[in-house]
């Protein structure tokens, strides 16, 4: 048994009404699956984060090295594909393309052998996750604040026991903005806060000293990924907990940023920074150096699958008799890709989401929804071929 197919599908959703964070506006989403298919049949999904277009062209350049390889053989394939990519992409979109693959290729794998990724992992250590909200992004450029009380407190409503909001866009403004969204959901749930990279240091310990008060579970990428340095000094400058790492790449870069003392929760983006055969080696990575892991997500559902499985498996350092909770990013903005493309939807019961046991991700596509939203070259091949 063989890999014999790698298709890859350009998904593009309009959004009834844009937003923005600190560094771009988004008025669609537009995203790059791939399936791998084996000589028996089976199949296997997965997902970049990146570019769309770019990350299918890195497929297509991989492609020819993972086709007529075994699908059992997940590790030596990532070799193969890292070595071709290596002397001009050890960081950036050809690597979310490596990611895409691999992530499919462990779903593959997962249903010819009929385990789920969890399992294949090493097992889970726990069977529900606990997701936070991501919202509170900005719609209204003369009011950043609008809407923000009542987006966060349906969140409460929701069942959701914590949420991360958005800053970024000016310290004052930051400020009176937190306070709100404190005020609105209480003292017992959880609120982090993200600038996607939008400050200086000094800026950066400013916000921070003003907003101590309000029980910030977490700074997000305070400041531009490339100051390892200046996160650290950051660190020490604040109470609250310094996260980081979605722009990242492969253990060799989160090295860099455990080696600097940079953050205190390393993020990867599981469908970028290397795919599950990578992320399993920075937990580890994480592990051995005390640094909480909490994948960055974003994207349809099959990356937030990746990600509970994943999270199911990583170990609690230190042990305990009651263990904490482990935290799982779900976007709520408005995302189809998210909500339609895949079967079974996600359910939240409780604050807590199931990771699923079937095989693979545990998930299929609805081949009508891929249809609906699909812009890109291989399907509309697909669809000519069943006309001859």
């Amino acid at each position: 048994m063989v890999i014999e197919k790698i298709e890859t599908f350009i998904l593009k959703d309009k959004l009834s009404q844009s937003f923005f964070f600190s560094q771009w506006e988004y008025a669609e989403r537009c995203i790059c699956v791939v399936k791998v298919t084996a000589s028996n049949g089976e199949y296997g999904w997965g997902e970049g984060y990146g570019p769309a277009t770019v990350l299918e062209a890195g497929i297509k350049l991989i492609e020819p090295i993972v086709i007529g390889e075994n699908p059992l053989e997940n590790e030596v394939i990532w070799n193969k594909m890292y070595r071709k990519t290596l002397d001009f992409a050890r960081k950036g979109v050809l690597m979310a393309s490596l990611s895409a693959i691999d992530i499919a290729i462990w779903d593959l794998k997962g249903k010819i052998l009929g385990l789920p990724i969890s399992t294949l992992l090493g097992g889970a250590h726990r069977t529900k996750v606990k997701p936070y909200a991501t919202g509170l992004y900005f719609t209204n450029h003369n009011n950043f604040s609008d809407g923000f009380v009542e987006e966060a407190q349906k969140y409460v409503s929701q069942g959701f026991k914590a949420m991360k909001m958005k800053v970024g866009l000016g310290i004052k403004e930051d400020v009176k903005n937190v306070k709100l969204i404190r005020e609105a959901i209480g003292d017992d749930i959880d609120l982090m806060i993200d600038s996607n990279h939008a400050y200086t240091l000094r800026e950066a310990v400013e916000l921070c000293q003003k907003i101590e008060k309000y029980d910030i579970k977490w700074f997000e990428e305070p400041i531009s990924p490339e100051f390892y340095e200046q996160y650290s000094e950051l660190r020490q400058r604040t109470t609250i907990p310094i996260a980081g790492g979605e722009c990242e790449y492969l253990r060799f870069g989160f090295n860099q940023l455990i080696k600097n003392k940079s953050v205190d929760i390393i993020q990867p983006d599981i469908c970028a920074s290397g795919g599950l055969t990578e992320a399993k080696r920075i937990a580890a990575l994480a592990s051995a150096n005390g640094v909480d892991f909490i994948p960055h997500t974003w994207g349809t559902s099959i990356g937030l699958h990746v990600a509970l499985h994943f999270i199911s498996n990583i170990e609690s350092i230190p042990g305990r008799m009651y263990q904490p909770d482990f935290l799982m990013e779900y976007d709520q903005t408005e995302n189809a890709l998210r909500d339609k493309l895949s079967y079974p939807s996600i359910e939240m019961k409780d604050g807590m989401i199931e990771v699923p046991n079937r095989p693979g991700l545990g998930i299929d596509i609805d081949e009508d929804v891929l249809r609906k939203y699909s812009v890109s070259s291989d399907i509309e091949k697909k669809d000519l071929i069943k006309k001859l």
